[in-house]
């Protein structure tokens, strides 16, 4: 209910009554948008009216977005690491310094920017459009430990 706001509109066609009703739906989840399009549809027929959706993300996303990134660049690296460790016959020990080197951002961009009209952009093209990308650099030092024979541990 809080991402729904609806609009009526009462008026007098001669001896009828005419309500007209605008309702406006955030949605989170674009399965979920098509599948309540597709109900209203259904139902309600020609008397409906379904517009193109505007998509945006809001900044808690792009935030999430951006913490993925670099939690995930992270965890590349120290894989990286690892195997390289493996090829050595060292094993791969805890982080000594991670530093987030370079973190880039593009796309995501809003319908009303585009320099072409958002009616004559199919679906395709307003989500590739809306669509938000993100890199992330890190530079990580870890710990190196020399793998010792467990034999002479016993001994």
């Amino acid at each position: 209910e809080e991402n729904m706001t609806v609009t009526e509109d009462f008026s007098r066609v001669e001896n009828t009554y005419q309500m007209e009703a605008e309702v406006c739906i955030t949605f989170s989840d674009f399965g979920q948008m098509q599948n309540i399009c597709n109900l209203l549809t259904e139902k309600l027929g020609t008397s409906v009216i379904i517009n193109p959706p505007h998509f945006y993300h809001t900044p808690e996303a792009i935030d999430t977005l951006r913490r993925q990134v670099c939690v995930t660049a992270v965890g590349n690296t120290r894989r990286k690491a690892q195997e390289v460790c493996q090829l050595f016959g060292q094993a791969l020990g805890k982080p000594l310094l991670i530093k987030e080197e370079e973190t880039k951002e593009w796309g995501g961009y809003i319908d009303s920017h585009l320099s072409q009209s958002a009616d004559s952009l199919t679906l395709q093209e307003r989500i590739q459009n809306a669509t938000a990308y993100a890199s992330c650099r890190v530079f990580a030092v870890f710990e190196i430990k020399g793998k010792e024979n467990r034999r002479s541990k016993l001994l």
